[in-house]
């Protein structure tokens, strides 16, 4: 096999790798061996553990991936013309991606330099789509950037059971209520104080 053949090869088996291993971690758990994801890959352990040592870098993989997909459609949200359908495709993107299914692995591993950085300009944009939304009147004023972070990770959790067409009607129907639920001027005032990023950085460990 010549050299590019080869390279090929090893980018769909990785890409392979990373399809289950996400799969496998948000619908078994984060528990769930290795051997499950290379099976469902159709690889090998050999090659598993050729691209990924441990674990552990397999989750920082995914976690990096998540981040810049996140980073991604908080860019597309503010190259539309409109605040409100900016924000919303947004949200509806990162919910679609499932960005936020892997947040409850935070605190059980290590966050990498290039982690926090993503993770940070990720941010920084979803800040700037949040503040256009508010500026332009269209978000709730007591609604925060973390608020929309915290509700795309409820909504990238995969519904119990296995996948049915069922449950995307209804969490596209949920989604849609909730969307309505962020738009201004609100109705019903938010109980307790907004999070504060230090609490939405600590459950992921200290940043450099």
């Amino acid at each position: 096999m010549s050299t590019r053949g080869r390279q090929a090869e090893a980018a769909r088996n990785d890409l392979a790798l990373l399809r289950a291993a996400h799969e496998v971690f948000t619908t078994q758990g984060f528990d769930a061996p290795v051997s499950a994801i290379a099976r469902k890959a159709g690889v090998g352990m050999g090659s598993l553990y050729r691209r990924y040592r441990t674990k552990e870098e397999l989750l920082q993989r995914l976690c990096l991936i998540a981040m810049e997909r996140s980073l991604e459609r908080a860019e597309a949200g503010l190259a539309h013309a409109d605040p409100w359908e900016g924000l919303a495709l947004y949200v509806r993107g990162s919910v679609a991606d499932r960005s936020g299914a892997l947040a409850p692995v935070a605190g059980t591993i290590e966050v990498t330099d290039e982690m926090w950085r993503v993770a940070r300009t990720a941010g920084e944009a979803a800040a700037r789509l949040v503040a256009r939304a508010h500026e332009a009147g269209v978000l709730r004023g007591d609604v925060t950037r973390l608020d929309i972070a915290l509700l795309i990770e409820q909504f990238s959790r995969p519904a119990p059971g296995p996948p049915a067409p069922e449950h995307d009607q209804v969490e596209q129907r949920l989604l849609a209520v909730a969307l309505d639920g962020l738009r201004a001027p609100g109705t019903t005032g938010l109980p307790g104080e907004p999070p504060s990023p230090e609490w939405y950085e600590r459950r992921w460990g200290h940043a450099p």
